[in-house]
């Protein structure tokens, strides 16, 4: 009866194994994951919800020295790639499970990471900016924040 009771218990653990991982190799290519791996902003409109802020960018001055990797991902290659793979968790849970808002927001975490972006690119004139003002930082975004998707 013991080794009965493991046989049925491995089963049913390996067919929630197998299905976890054949609705994740499905999910991956369904929705060209592949593509998410690479630099391509068009990519990013995999998700027809996107679209809208892929239109934006494709007309901003950003276009030519920028692409949604350099605005919305940390530097580095491991910080950039764990990034990628939390948003696209929850972007493909959020779009999976329609829960998502509309018009779309940007977390708080993703907000920091566009913000340091912007004092990347842009440090001389941010410390020109706030060189006078000691102990507290503009936000590039709130100012500006139609620059990189014309909204």
């Amino acid at each position: 009866m013991k080794v009965r009771t493991a046989t049925i218990a491995g089963i049913i653990l390996g067919g929630t194994v197998g299905l976890a991982v054949g609705v994740g190799v499905f999910t991956f290519g369904y929705a060209k994951g592949h593509s998410y791996l690479t630099d391509d902003p068009k990519a990013c409109v995999n998700c027809h919800i996107m679209q809208e802020q892929y239109d934006g960018w494709i007309k901003s001055s950003h276009r030519h020295v920028a692409s949604c990797n350099d605005c919305h991902t940390p530097s580095g290659t491991v910080p950039k790639y764990l990034n990628k793979a939390e948003n696209g968790f929850w972007h493909s849970f959020y779009f999976t499970t329609g829960t998502f808002p509309e018009p779309i927001r940007i977390t708080p975490r993703n907000e920091r990471v566009t913000e340091a972006a912007c004092r990347k690119c842009h440090g001389q004139i941010v410390e020109a900016i706030e060189g006078h003002r000691a102990g507290s930082e503009t936000s590039c975004i709130r100012c500006h924040r139609s620059v990189g998707h014309m909204h």
